[in-house]
C-alpha cells in the first residue's frame, strides 16, 4: 500500500501494524516513492541475556591438584617460559 508523507505522519502507528503483518508499505513524496517501511525479524535487545548464577554448580569437577603451583617445566610447556627469571628448578622429589 502507498501513502503520502502527510498520511504516513498522521497514521504512522497503523502503518507500523501493516508492516508487522507483512504488508508492503511505501511512502510517497508527491508521486515519487521515497521510502519503504518493513518489519524486522527480531528487535535488538538492549541488555545482556539473563545469567543464572550458579547454573553450573556441581557440573564442573576439578581434582585438588589442579590448584597446585606449576613446575618450571609445566610453565615452559604452557608457553609461560618468559615468566621464569633464572635457571629451571629441579622437579620436586617424589614421595
Amino acid at each position: 500500500m502507498a501513502y503520502t508523507v502527510h498520511q504516513a505522519k498522521t497514521h504512522f502507528s497503523r502503518l507500523l501494524k501493516e508492516a508487522e503483518a507483512g504488508k508492503e508499505v511505501i511512502v510517497l513524496r508527491g508521486k515519487k516513492p521515497v521510502a519503504k517501511i518493513v518489519a524486522i525479524d527480531e528487535p535488538p535487545t538492549s541488555k545482556p541475556p539473563f545469567r543464572f548464577m550458579g547454573a553450573f554448580r556441581d557440573l564442573v569437577h576439578a581434582d585438588d591438584s589442579a590448584f597446585d603451583p606449576m613446575t618450571d617445566e609445566e610453565l615452559v610447556e604452557a608457553g609461560f617460559g618468559s615468566m621464569l627469571d633464572g635457571e629451571l628448578a629441579p622437579p620436586p622429589a617424589s614421595k
